[in-house]
């Protein structure tokens, strides 16, 4: 503060009578269109920005003691000086330097500030994802969007974040940010920003209290082809050996193209039979999908953040679930070794997909779904082709689950379908033959999940909505996530939607805002990201139907949640625009 008998500085706005402000020791005043809140403390006058930078308080209703600022809402505490928080979820609060002349305070109202906005909220956002502040993250998805960062800088930071600060590697943290990328071309703005802070938010809470990863060191041999480091890859994973497996991932990440990538991730990844209950397979496939989004300069760390998923799951064939009545997992391992002649069978010819292949890999008999994934790589069918068709299968028990079952095989249906899923996803990055022992175990889990669909619920009667208006079907499916038990009415609104002649990217839209509003569980993000990714890879009407009928009853019988999320994320859209939050604010 300066006290000098001439007018104020260039600039600066006059602001307050000093000596009133002496007397009561603290003033609101407007400059520049701010709010700003005037301190009289021992001796000097400050100027800071009213609005407390958490939660929006009036900061001129705080306490100032020994230069510190105290906001009375959440006691949030600012050096009054430089406004500089001492509680990191709080933010700096903006100073707006004073000066004192002829007895009037006058204010700079457009004071330079330390770092461009936009640097800001990057630094904020490592913030939140270091301390797990969720209202922090939704600021800064909020912010950077913004400023033309909504996508690339969230999702690269978090990537970083969470491949380094957690020590088990990859999770549902960045299993759901690569989900919540994938959908961000399919929603409206306002659920491109709440995609973001979801998968933010996941990261941050998956990797909290965990200790950090330590990276191996590649192996220093350039000239190890593909072959080589597979084996050794495979090998590392089979005897539980993470960080020798991580050596050679990042050895083959160093040399080799993702094609190559795959198929030796893939390998590790379905030696054993549906490991982790489907995830790991899961985790492999989002990994690559979200090196689809933030480049493959980071594969070494992405890649190798998967290894622990491999060398610590769990193995189905340990389970007597897989060994008894009938040892579905023999019969896996026994197609392994049979793959390489069948497919050489297969060779040069074109298999065309019989009408009937989906329901025979829903029958009860395991070897005669056996003998159909047989007889169908010996006709020509692809990795894909075969992969496509489970994941079909693996829909129908999701669209068919009866509510008459416990509630939590919902998660044992989705675990099936999410694994099917993953598997065609991989299988259109690499040919290898290696994926088709992914489709045997996809069919087995289908045909394990059998007694969840006795009986199947039926699927909605194709026709029955024909003269029902798209818009207002959209409508009565959002409704329905507020109501719990709707499941079956969630599966016809959408199946009538389709028979309206309705725009199925309109109805995505609408399926994405009723969940990005709820706190959607784990295996809810997957059900309806997969559904989205089964939708597009569908080969007929019916398919695309029952890519959004499955998520959608999915979605019902999870709904509706407390939305504390969305509560959160309101404030701080609410903060964005400048609206006052505590009732009491601008009293």
């Amino acid at each position: 503060m300066a006290t000098e008998p001439t007018d104020g500085p260039d600039g600066y706005e006059e602001a307050a009578d000093v000596e009133t402000l002496r007397e009561d020791g603290r003033a609101v005043t407007t400059v520049g269109g701010h709010s700003v809140a005037l301190f009289h403390h021992e001796g000097e006058v400050y100027g800071v920005d009213n609005r407390c930078p958490h939660m929006g308080f009036p900061l001129a209703k705080g306490s100032v003691e020994d230069g510190l600022l105290t906001c009375h809402w959440h006691h949030a505490r600012f050096e009054l000086s430089c406004g500089d928080t001492f509680d990191i979820w709080a933010d700096d609060v903006q100073t707006f330097p004073t000066a004192v002349r002829d007895g009037i305070v006058y204010v700079d109202p457009d004071p330079e500030t330390d770092v461009a906005p936009e640097v800001h909220w990057r630094n904020r956002l490592v913030d939140g994802l270091s301390e797990n502040l969720s209202l922090v993250l939704a600021k800064s998805a909020i912010h950077l969007d913004h400023h033309d960062e909504g996508f690339s800088t969230p999702l690269e930071t978090a990537v970083d974040f969470g491949t380094t600060y957690r020590v088990d590697g990859w999770g549902r943290g960045l299993t759901t940010l690569g989900a919540m990328a994938n959908l961000y071309d399919e929603v409206d703005h306002d659920e491109k920003r709440r995609a973001m802070f979801l998968g933010l938010r996941e990261v941050a809470s998956n990797c909290a209290g965990e200790p950090p990863r330590f990276d191996q060191y590649a192996l220093s041999n350039e000239d190890l082809g593909k072959d080589r480091l597979k084996s050794w890859f495979r090998e590392t994973c089979e005897v539980r050996d993470s960080d020798g497996a991580e050596r050679c991932l990042r050895a083959a990440t160093a040399t080799l193209p993702p094609e190559d990538l795959a198929e030796i991730l893939v390998a590790a990844a379905t030696d054993h039979l549906y490991m982790n209950s489907s995830h790991t397979v899961d985790f492999v496939n989002k990994a690559f999908e979200t090196l689809d989004h933030v480049g493959w300069d980071r594969a070494p760390d992405v890649l190798a953040a998967t290894v622990d998923t491999i060398t610590g799951g769990s193995r189905a064939e340990e389970s007597s679930s897989w060994r008894q009545p009938v040892d579905v997992a023999q019969l896996c391992f026994d197609a392994d070794d049979d793959v390489p002649d069948l497919a050489a069978a297969g060779d040069g010819k074109t298999w065309d997909r019989p009408d009937d292949f989906v329901d025979r890999l829903l029958g009860d008999d395991a070897r005669a779904i056996d003998e159909a994934l047989r007889e169908a790589v010996a006709a020509g069918a692809t990795t894909e082709q075969l992969a496509h068709a489970v994941a079909v299968a693996a829909l129908r028990r999701v669209a068919g689950f009866a509510t008459s079952n416990e509630f939590g095989d919902w998660n044992t249906v989705h675990h099936t379908f999410s694994f099917a899923n993953a598997s065609e996803r991989l299988a259109s990055r690499t040919d290898a033959d290696d994926l088709y022992r992914a489709c045997w175990q996809g069919a087995m889990s289908v045909y394990l999940d059998r007694f969840l669909n006795q009986p199947a619920a039926p699927l909605p009667e194709v026709g029955a909505g024909e003269d029902e208006e798209p818009a207002e079907l959209r409508e009565r499916l959002l409704s329905t996530f507020d109501e719990q038990g709707r499941v079956d009415e969630a599966g016809r609104i959408v199946s009538r939607h389709f028979d309206a002649g309705g725009d199925p990217d309109a109805l995505k839209r609408t399926m994405a805002e009723g969940l990005l509003r709820e706190d959607a569980g784990f295996h809810t993000l997957q059900n309806v990201e997969g559904g989205f990714a089964q939708f597009a890879a569908a080969e007929s009407d019916s398919e695309r139907r029952l890519a959004l009928i499955a998520p959608a009853r999915y979605m019902a019988a999870h709904f509706p949640t407390r939305r504390e999320n969305e509560q959160t994320f309101a404030i701080a859209e609410r903060l964005y625009r400048g609206e006052a939050i505590h009732e009491a604010a601008d009293d």
